[in-house]
């Protein structure tokens, strides 16, 4: 049995800090063969940078995807060209840099990863995810053993629709975005892991990570204020799957959290 770790959205420095302290020694207890993780509030909560891509690889992560943030970090659209285990969501524009899907090897398996941006209360320009799904599935085959298909999305209903919409031709479909691991992980009939958010992995006394006082205030006044990453409480959140070699179909998840 192969086993992956989907880490959620890497919030600032106490995400970096507690994936760089534990990372290593969970994939050691866990006999974790390959780690993904999703970067894009790693550099203070907003994208990421080259540097900070670079660390979390020598972390012990093998593939960093990203999100809605993507390009929230000055000449990030340069940098990211020089590094070859970051992708950016498949379904943005064709003409944007970047690598639009990762495939990462273990153990003589090769597992494929992408994201889609979902559509509902999201304003980046996008695809359809579930059109841009069947593209890369299509796209990927001959090249993976088992796809990995990460949607970044606000609506809940959005994420579960995609999880069955793939079931039975992907090996899972994980949410992130809202910062909040759910409760539903569960392997669909047709053997696709499912969970609508695998939580974020930063400091949890917050507001989706960020310091509590001025979000409260920004929602009983409206004045614009800036949200710095919290500190307390740093977890490292994310999705636990069992993956059977000969089928490349999800045998077990869970939600995996590890406390700083």
């Amino acid at each position: 049995m192969l086993k992956l770790l989907f880490i959620g959205d890497i919030v600032g420095k106490p995400g970096r800090e507690i994936v760089a302290d534990r990372l290593r020694r969970l994939r050691l207890e866990h006999a974790i063969d390959f780690v993904i993780a999703n970067g894009e509030n790693a550099a203070a909560g907003a994208g990421i940078t080259g540097s900070i891509a670079r660390s979390l690889l020598e972390s012990g992560v093998d593939a960093i995807t990203l999100g809605d943030h993507v390009w929230d970090q000055r000449g990030w659209e340069t940098e990211m060209m020089e590094i070859d285990r970051v992708c950016r969501p498949a379904n943005l524009p064709q003409s944007c840099p970047g690598w639009d899907h990762l495939v990462i090897d273990a153990r003589g398996f090769r597992v494929a990863v992408f994201t889609v941006l979902g559509r509902s209360f999201m304003g980046m320009k996008a695809e359809c995810p579930f059109l841009a799904s069947d593209r890369m599935i299509e796209r990927l085959k001959g090249q993976a053993d088992a796809i990995i298909v990460e949607i970044h999305a606000e609506a809940t209903s959005e994420k579960q629709a995609l999880g069955w919409y793939l079931d039975g031709r992907v090996t899972a479909v994980l949410g992130t975005h809202t910062h909040v691991p759910t409760a539903d992980a569960i392997v669909l009939p047709g053997g696709t892991a499912f969970m609508c958010d695998v939580g974020m992995t930063g400091p949890y006394a917050s507001v989706l990570g960020r310091e509590v006082k001025p979000v409260i205030a920004k929602f009983l006044d409206g004045m614009p204020r800036r949200f710095e990453v919290a500190e307390n409480d740093v977890r490292l959140s994310g999705a636990l799957i069992e993956i059977s070699p000969g089928q490349a179909k999800a045998q077990k998840i869970e939600l995996v959290t590890v406390r700083k």
